[in-house]
């Protein structure tokens, strides 16, 4: 950590030095490191920090090395700075996000300073989850949504997820011919023209939300694809993180009717929106949300363990529609 990115961080903990560090995680093919690091006489004991450094080549690990995919990424570092800057600041108890203590940038460099969000009780990781903790998410979500509705993405993707059909024209083009490909620009056109948008996360997976012990509370990370959009693409991608095909045939119903219910209670007393339309529309377009996100498999990757019966039976339903 050089002099200037280290004077950042003191300054914003009241620390008098940086201890330990130990590496969390490197970035995507590359483009920096998430570190924990240690404070000596500090504000906290120990904080978070996400280093992004531009390189001068990337690797990335199934050979998307694009100028457009380096743009989309200099771009998505730009975005989660500006979500931690201006908006993450609106998100409470009940949509929980690290606290951001600081934001720099020189040269290639950014640095984005933020809470340990293990020191705050939000320690467990999890792979694999119980209908408790399913529902722990979707309520997140739904507290997420809701505070955000009808938000304007100001410096934020104007559409928002990673695999949005604007931004993957690469791998739009690996699509072998057929109805998914023919109708893409019809589903991205039917999300985009929702009368209810809100922020949807981007990256809604598994791996993004951290855990309390008892399992019913969480904070969410990675906020580089956070931007406007239909709250489906979320649930849908959320869903298809932690669900395998059987457990999304049996409880795709039940676990819709938790997010609603919870999604309701926060949309209660905005007079703007009518909560019934809200939901009639969006869940229609939940099928919609996970066959856009078929197509971008079908081209990045064709053989992921996603596209199976439940997402091919999803595309179906909505192929007759467009028929």
């Amino acid at each position: 950590m050089n002099q200037y990115f280290e004077g950042i961080i003191l300054n914003a903990t009241n620390a008098r030095a940086l201890g330990h560090q130990e590496l969390i995680q490197s970035l995507w093919s590359g483009y920096g490191e998430i570190l924990k690091v240690q404070l000596v006489d500090g504000d906290y004991e120990s904080i978070i920090l996400k280093y992004i450094e531009l390189p001068e080549n990337s690797n990335h690990p199934r050979g998307w090395n694009t100028n457009r995919s380096h743009q989309r990424k200099i771009k998505s570092y730009n975005v989660e700075t500006a979500w931690y800057k201006q908006w993450s600041q609106y998100c409470h108890q009940d949509c929980r996000v690290p606290k951001c203590l600081a934001t720099a940038s020189q040269d290639n460099s950014q640095l984005i300073v933020m809470e340990d969000l293990d020191a705050a009780g939000f320690h467990l990781r999890k792979s694999v989850l119980s209908s408790m903790e399913v529902k722990a998410c979707l309520k997140w979500l739904a507290q997420f949504h809701g505070t955000f509705l009808d938000a304007k993405p100001d410096k934020l993707w104007e559409s928002g997820t990673y695999w949005h059909l604007a931004t993957r024209p690469d791998e739009f083009g690996k699509m072998k011919e057929g109805l998914l490909k023919q109708h893409a620009a019809k589903i991205d056109n039917k999300l985009s023209s929702a009368k209810y948008k809100t922020l949807v996360h981007g990256d809604a997976k598994v791996a993004n939300f951290c855990f309390a012990e008892s399992g019913q509370d969480v904070a969410a990370v990675d906020f580089q694809y956070v931007g406007a959009g239909c709250g489906m693409k979320d649930i849908a991608y959320f869903l298809g993180s932690c669900l395998d095909e059987h457990d999304c045939l049996r409880d795709e119903e039940r676990y819709l009717d938790y997010y609603f219910t919870e999604l309701k209670q926060v949309v209660a007393n905005n007079d703007s929106v009518n909560a019934l339309e809200l939901e009639n529309e969006w869940r229609e377009l939940y099928a919609w949300a996970w066959t856009d996100f078929y197509r971008f498999l079908s081209g990045w990757m064709p053989d992921h363990h996603k596209i199976h019966t439940y997402t091919k039976r999803l595309a179906d339903k909505v192929f007759k529609e467009l028929l």
